[in-house]
């Protein structure tokens, strides 16, 4: 057998690890609930953010938060976008 190749830093750490491991069987069991509205969460990606999110607490090694994506057509809409000039 090969021998497993170590990276050379690990993103997450192992307490991270533990803290969305905890967060999966607790939504598996139903009682993961969402922080904001209190409402049981279903969404395996949901899980894993708030076991990241609880990790982060924690001071566990956690990579930062993405930053949110920006839609071009919502925010060019409001802003008013480029003119065009009419024609009489």
């Amino acid at each position: 057998m090969a021998a497993k190749k170590k990276s050379g830093s690990r993103k997450y750490g192992k307490a991270a690890n533990k803290r969305v491991e905890s967060a999966m069987r607790r939504r598996k069991k139903g009682t993961l609930k969402s922080g904001r509205s209190g409402q049981t969460v279903k969404s395996r990606e949901q899980a894993i953010a708030i076991g990241l999110s609880e990790a982060r607490e924690k001071g566990a090694k956690v990579p930062r938060k993405r930053a949110a994506k920006k839609s071009g057509s919502k925010s060019a809409a409001k802003k008013g976008g480029h003119k065009t000039a009419r024609r009489k």
